[in-house]
Formats: structure tokens, C-alpha cells, sequence
């Protein structure tokens, strides 16, 4: 988030690059900093003559360079902004002519998402040194939370920390569709309001008791119970519980016991750092460890893969109220 603030306050101070190369794995900040360009760096009566929309299936890279060459009609700039430029990965080298001596008039930007430049090649030095390379990179889930927490503090929101969770473990780590849920709470909940589960369940439909965080947490404490009245809410609402979902998110913490158990220190922030997840869940993962030993976490692994082949319907046509008692019994 850094980057992209120090991105657009030079734009806003007037330090305009003549080039922008917007790449990397998560796509959200590539979009948020093309659509700031798009929007503020020319004036509405200007755009119509000099901002143009390329797109990466339908142009060639002597296209873009024609269009960056023209000069600006009535204007001191012309915008060229290429989205999916990624469609262009195999000519993106020929760039290069043109990166080492871009028009200083011409403001062009290119999305080139899920995907990276090699640092080694010609173009990505000569980007380096004209315009701004920006790479965005895709969050950890351990970190989507507190991203969520930063988000909502720059627009005048507080949040719990299970809600926080609670969006991770519904939605996963895609940023840009974290960040639609979270404009619609913001619509609907007055600024400096904490958002709790509550609010949460009540404004997007998350289950702030039945969800899969709730399910990871119950069997790891080996709560029969609650677990089963999970998974039967689970079975009566298939549409926003899908199976898949809730085994890929199993496996991982079962991965995550049988990491535990190979560490030779066990000590809070050693466990934090080898597994990757946050200090407050050290001892969920400490706990859950005890009720499962090595080799039985090994087991349900295996049981949990196979699962997922027939959640995917490969060989089976199990139902998904079967699949999530077979779950289960697997684990229990």
C-alpha cells in the first residue's frame, strides 16, 4: 500500500512518469492506480482527444508505440493506457526501443497482470530508469486481515478481529472482492462504527456461527457437537458453503499440525514464522496438536484428499451432506 500512496502523491505533485508498468500477481492495486491515471491526470475536456484504450488481445506492440508517439491535441499530455497487456507476454522485449526513449508527452501505462517482467532483460531495466515499475503482490492469507483492518481505517472504520477473519475465511485473499464487500458495509454502517460479525452477517449473509472458521476452530478442539451442527447448517445451505471450499481450507490446517509437529521449536514466534499464520493463532494450532499426534494428522490428510477428488465429482456422485459426514467421521 506504500508504493501505490507514493504512486499516485507523484502524480498528484506533478512528478508524472512517462511510463507505468503495472504487473504481478494480484491485480486490485494495478487497477486502483490505471483508474487513478485514467481519471485525474487529464481534464474531462481533454480525454476525448488524448486519452486512448488499448487492449492487449486486439493491438500489437508497434501499435502502442504508435499511439504513444502522437502528440497531445490542445494539452501538454497524451494518456495511452493498455489493459490485459499480459496477451502481449511473447513480444514485450519490443518494447524496449521505445522504453529507453519514451515521448516525454505521453503518459503510457501498462497492465500487465499475473505476470512479471524478468528483471535480467533489457525492458525492465529501461522502464526502471524512464518510468515506474510497480509489482503487486499477492497477499499471504495471514495477512488479508490486517489489509481489511488498514483499508477500513483509512476510510474512517474500526473492526473486530473475527470479523476481520471472518471475511478471510469467506471470501479468501482476491482484494478486489474483499474490497466490493467492504463498500457495501461502508454504505450501510455510519463512519467510526466498529464492524462486528453481526454486521457483517447481517449485511453480506456470512454465518458469523456457521462458517468454516467456526468448523476449523471446533475440530480442532474436538468439539463433536458443534462440529456436526456445522456441518448440517452446512448441508442445508450447499449454494454458500460449497464442499470444496471447506475441505481445501481443512487440508490446510492439517498441513499446518503436520508442520507443527516437525519443528524442533516450539516456541510462539518460531511457530508463527515456519507456518505462516498470525501470533493469536499459536495457541489454536498449540492446542489442536495435542488432541492430534503425528500420525493421525497424516491419516486425515490422506482421508482429506480423497475427499476432495470426490467433491469434485471425479469417480462419484456423492451428495454434499454425505461428503460432509464422511468428513467427519474421518477426522473424529
Amino acid at each position: 500500500m506504500d508504493e501505490v500512496k507514493q504512486i499516485v502523491s507523484g502524480i498528484k505533485n506533478g512528478n508524472i512518469a512517462p511510463i507505468y508498468f503495472l504487473t504481478g500477481e494480484e491485480p486490485f492495486y494495478i487497477d486502483k492506480i490505471a483508474e487513478y491515471i485514467e481519471k485525474n491526470i487529464l481534464s474531462e475536456e481533454e480525454r476525448g482527444f488524448n486519452q486512448v484504450i488499448l487492449y492487449g488481445k486486439e493491438v500489437t506492440i508497434e501499435d502502442i508505440v504508435g499511439n504513444a508517439k502522437r502528440f497531445p491535441m490542445m494539452a501538454d499530455r497524451q494518456v495511452v493506457i493498455v489493459k490485459e497487456a499480459q496477451h502481449l507476454s511473447r513480444t514485450i522485449e519490443n518494447l524496449v526501443n521505445y522504453a529507453e526513449q519514451p515521448q516525454p508527452s505521453t503518459v503510457l501505462v501498462l497492465c500487465y497482470k499475473y505476470n512479471k517482467l524478468d528483471k535480467r532483460k533489457k525492458l525492465y531495466k529501461a522502464i526502471k530508469k524512464t518510468g515506474v515499475v510497480f509489482e503487486g503482490k499477492k497477499l499471504y492469507e495471514n495477512q488479508v486481515a490486517d489489509w481489511i483492518k488498514k483499508v477500513l481505517q483509512s476510510r474512517g472504520y474500526g473492526i473486530t478481529f473475527k470479523a476481520a477473519n471472518l471475511l478471510v475465511e469467506f471470501l479468501g485473499t482476491d482484494l478486489g472482492k474483499i474490497n466490493k464487500e467492504l463498500e457495501k458495509l461502508c454504505l450501510v454502517i455510519p463512519k467510526g462504527v466498529e464492524i462486528t460479525p453481526e454486521a457483517i452477517e447481517e449485511n453480506i449473509g456470512i454465518s458469523k456461527d456457521y462458517n468454516n472458521f467456526e468448523l476449523k476452530k471446533a475440530i480442532g478442539e474436538r468439539d463433536i457437537v458443534k462440529a456436526t451442527r456445522i456441518v448440517n447448517y452446512f448441508a442445508q445451505n450447499p449454494k454458500d458453503n460449497p464442499f470444496v471450499l471447506t475441505v481445501t481450507l481443512l487440508y490446510s490446517f492439517f498441513n499446518q499440525l503436520l508442520a507443527y509437529h516437525g519443528l524442533k521449536d516450539h516456541s510462539p514466534k518460531s511457530i508463527s514464522s515456519a507456518l505462516g499464520i498470525r501470533p493469536f493463532f499459536v495457541k489454536e494450532i498449540q492446542a489442536a496438536a495435542k488432541k492430534y499426534p503425528m500420525r493421525r494428522v497424516s491419516e486425515i490428510i490422506s482421508s482429506l484428499r480423497q475427499l476432495d477428488v470426490k467433491g469434485k465429482g471425479v469417480g462419484s456422485t456423492i451428495s454434499q451432506e454425505d461428503l460432509l459426514k464422511e468428513l467427519l467421521i474421518k477426522i473424529f
